[in-house]
């Protein structure tokens, strides 16, 4: 075998069809590529706009499951990316009702807790990704393993140079939405969603208190006064943004 052709099939990654050539550097792999994130987190959808925008992918966001039927009634995605929690019913649902409809190929589980990918597999999501995403070449490599015949990753993990710093601003919509429903005192239901939205902002901003107290908040009243307090002082403390 020739020293070039030999040099090819080591470093060509395993998932790269045969004929398509690896991109030059800088290349975007995910060009051409739209994707719908179905999230109701500003600040992690902010992060993913990050990542997708340096992959050259074309991103749509929808905050609920109502809001993400209406997009697909006018255009058809590559892919949708569903989080697990979503204020107007599971994603889980969204993941099976999707798969059902035949209008997506591609439907990935997103959530914060890791639990969630044997729950997004199950309803029928290709894959499942993990908040908060921080690896550029992990999330390249999540898409393009379902959309054949593209470039491979620009980059591998463990020589990933993009640092995903979302908007803080983001972050304090997020926590403005939080003190909203717990100023309307909300029911036991209203309170789960309430914890897991708070939980999966938490995770992304690595807040350690508020994840706890938003778990607390999940037991029961006592719970969410703590978190009620705790999140104005994030509001506070997020007051120079």
């Amino acid at each position: 075998m020739p020293v070039s052709n030999r040099l090819e099939t080591a470093t060509r990654p395993a998932f790269l069809p045969r004929g398509v050539a690896a991109p030059e550097v800088g290349a975007l792999p995910l060009a051409g590529i739209t994707i719908l994130l179905v999230e109701d987190s500003r600040f992690a959808s902010d992060a993913l706009r990050l990542i997708c925008q340096r992959s050259g992918a074309r991103l749509r966001r929808a905050e609920s499951i109502a809001k993400a039927w209406a997009h697909l009634r006018t255009y058809c995605p590559d892919v949708v990316i569903v989080d697990l929690g979503l204020p107007d019913g599971r994603g889980d649902r969204l993941i099976r009702d999707l798969g059902n409809s035949g209008r997506v190929q591609v439907v990935l589980g997103l959530s914060g807790d890791p639990d969630g990918r044997a729950l997004a597999l199950a309803a029928g999501a290709k894959g499942f990704l993990e908040k908060p995403l921080h690896s550029l070449g992990a999330f390249q490599r999540a898409i393009l393993r379902h959309v054949p015949g593209r470039f491979a990753p620009t980059v591998r993990d463990d020589d990933d140079p993009f640092n995903v710093a979302a908007d803080p601003l983001a972050l304090r919509d997020d926590l403005v939405h939080a003190a909203a429903l717990l100023a309307a005192a909300p029911d036991a239901a209203a309170r789960g969603y309430l914890a897991r939205f708070v939980a999966g902002i938490a995770r992304s901003a690595g807040d350690t208190d508020l994840a706890e107290a938003a778990g607390a908040a999940a037991r029961g009243d006592e719970g969410v006064a703590r978190l009620r307090s705790l999140v104005q002082r994030r509001l506070g403390d997020s007051a120079a943004f």
